[in-house]
């Protein structure tokens, strides 16, 4: 592996993933009984409906622990000499 250019000093800046195609943030339920969990989805609603019916056919389970997802990207800020190539 050959290296190109070193940047020793470099701003660069952390956010959401705005690129064409970047998923959004992903949500996911997951019962604290028994351990299953809900499909991974875009939507809110759809884990939380599966949430609900797994309440309904298990009334003692009432407690989930909510993961999201979320995608960030880390760009060329300027003054950083690869900020004109990133645009």
């Amino acid at each position: 592996m050959t290296v190109r250019a070193v940047i020793r000093h470099a701003d660069w800046t952390i956010g959401p993933d705005r690129t064409p195609g970047a998923s959004g943030p992903v949500y996911e339920l997951e019962c604290t009984s028994c351990g299953e969990a809900s499909d991974a989805s875009e939507e809110r609603t759809l884990p939380e409906d599966w949430a609900l019916r797994h309440t309904g056919r298990n009334t003692g389970h009432r407690s989930y622990r909510a993961i999201t997802t979320s995608f960030v990207r880390v760009e060329p800020a300027p003054g950083n000499p690869l900020h004109e190539k990133a645009n």
